[in-house]
């Protein structure tokens, strides 16, 4: 497994290296983990009629400098920008005896022990995917998870909200779920937030712990 941290790139740039490394993985070599953050974009899965959860006017978004791309991953509209720490694992499920609801939860569960070790109980909740954290009606998303499943190797993953200015989930509606909020580590932590570098390495750590 090579880990790649990529840095600050734009979305539709990191979609093309997941593409090559698709190919290279398909075809025999080293499973890759990409660590990156986004520029300020909103991103649709590939399910028809998600444009509805679009709030915000051409012109909001470009005021805001927030960049919209029509994906081909599983789920509904999210956001990503700088302080969200995404990981895009490309890997052979059938390498590691994993069905793709299988994979999915793995993810969540990575996240999950990654934020308990960060100070922060997180869940799984049967009727939604991604990592929530709080209880109820007051349960809000702190990591999305999009994924897809090509010729037995994934593609896509997930975005963990660190320091991220939540602010821009305002202008949809997150996931496409109207009566859930949307929080972050930093939300949780307040000053004693870890540098998105740390939660890096927690979560790389929680991943191979889980993967292996």
């Amino acid at each position: 497994m090579r880990v790649l941290d990529l840095g600050l790139m734009p979305y539709r740039d990191a979609w093309a290296a997941q593409e090559r490394a698709h190919k290279e993985v398909l075809e025999g070599a080293d499973e890759r983990l990409f660590l990156l953050e986004h520029p300020p974009v909103i991103t649709f899965g590939r399910r028809a009629g998600l444009e509805k959860n679009l709030i915000a006017s051409n012109e909001q978004l470009a005021k805001l400098g927030v960049e919209v791309v029509q994906s081909d991953r599983g789920g509904d509209i999210t956001f990503h920008g700088p302080g969200q720490l995404v990981v895009y694992p490309i890997i052979r499920l059938n390498d590691h005896r994993l069905s793709v609801g299988g994979y999915v939860r793995m993810l969540q569960e990575a996240v999950i022990d990654a934020l308990k070790k960060l100070g922060i109980d997180a869940h799984r909740e049967e009727s939604a995917i991604g990592v929530w954290v709080g209880e109820g009606v007051h349960a809000e998303k702190i990591c999305a998870i999009g994924v897809r499943i090509r010729r037995g190797v994934s593609i896509h993953g997930l975005a963990l909200n660190v320091t991220t200015d939540l602010k821009f989930f305002d202008l949809i509606v997150p996931c496409g779920i109207c009566n859930r909020g949307v929080s972050s580590i930093q939300k949780f932590l307040g000053e004693q937030t870890p540098t998105i570098e740390h939660v890096k390495q927690v979560i790389v750590q929680s991943y191979n712990d889980r993967l292996l």
